[in-house]
């Protein structure tokens, strides 16, 4: 079985700066959700994986392989949709699709072969031919992840694929990506909990260049059993509670403000505990580390 292994990973940026410090982590197939807030530095875990970036401490084995010593070990199971990922607006789909197969070495009888599954799968059949310059977000972001499934990989890295997209267009971005995984691995970094929450086999929390838990999504919500709490407030109560606790939700009501609180000790008399979710578990795990 396929496996990605990271030990005591770290970049240095500069004397005093490190985007990632002694991150350990070992994948399996499934989707890993990277899950922190911007700048935690999850695109740059992502660049090393990808052998874009080269760490400053630490090992990348891809199946026990060094991929710093033999880069190119990584890049033949690769396939990678970068936050930044960039079209030609005059090209086609076809067209675009056909030049990056050629960069990626596929002959063009496999490369058309494989094109034409891909934009199926992706659903742009019928606007296949049409210039990529006037395609909405999420029609780029699908043609996107067509081109990182041009070598059909072992590895997909997929960097905040959603950023910008619509609820609908997030929705199919998600279910595509499930479909997606199967015998591979699937690594998809973002900021939006509910993105991983849809998908993800196993969740990285990550914050200020720090792996600060991995775990099935069940086991984070089974930590916070107990940690999650209810109450109505007052409106001029909100502000003081807000500086005091982590607040993971207001609802507003007739009655006041129903606040929720993840905290490991009931916050107020009236305070009455309720399940857990993904974001209180990711607001107490970032949180707590601010």
């Amino acid at each position: 079985m396929m496996k990605l292994t990271v030990t005591d990973l770290g970049k240095q940026y500069r004397s005093d700066l490190w985007g990632l410090r002694n991150f350990t982590l070992e994948i399996k197939p499934g989707i890993l959700g990277l899950l922190g807030p911007n700048g935690a530095g999850k695109s740059t875990f992502m660049r090393m994986l990808a052998t874009i970036t080269k760490p400053t401490d630490g090992r990348i084995l891809w199946n026990d392989v060094d991929i710093v010593k033999s880069p190119d070990t990584m890049r033949a199971v690769l396939g990678y949709l970068p936050q930044d990922f960039g079209v030609y607006p005059n090209l086609n789909a076809v067209e675009f699709l056909e030049y990056m197969a050629a960069i990626k070495g596929l002959d063009s009888a496999t490369a058309r072969k494989r094109i034409d599954e891909l934009l199926q799968l992706v659903n742009l059949k019928d606007a296949a031919k049409r210039p990529l310059g006037g395609y909405s977000g999420g029609m780029k972001q699908r043609v996107g992840i067509a081109q990182a499934l041009l070598n059909d990989p072992q590895l997909l890295i997929v960097d905040e694929p959603t950023v910008g997209l619509d609820p609908e267009e997030r929705v199919r971005f998600r279910n595509l990506l499930s479909d997606l995984s199967g015998e591979r691995i699937v690594i998809l970094s973002t900021h939006i909990v509910s993105d991983v929450e849809a998908t993800a086999t196993r969740i990285a929390l990550v914050n200020k260049g720090q792996l600060l838990c991995e775990s099935a999504p069940e086991n984070l919500l089974r930590e916070l059993e107990c940690k999650v709490w209810e109450w109505t407030v007052s409106s001029d109560d909100l502000t003081g509670i807000k500086q005091s606790h982590i607040v993971s939700g207001t609802i507003r009501r007739s009655d006041g403000v129903q606040v929720r609180v993840v905290s490991a000790t009931q916050p107020q008399a009236s305070a009455r505990s309720v399940s857990a979710n993904l974001e209180d578990a990711y607001l107490f795990f970032v949180g707590n580390k601010q």
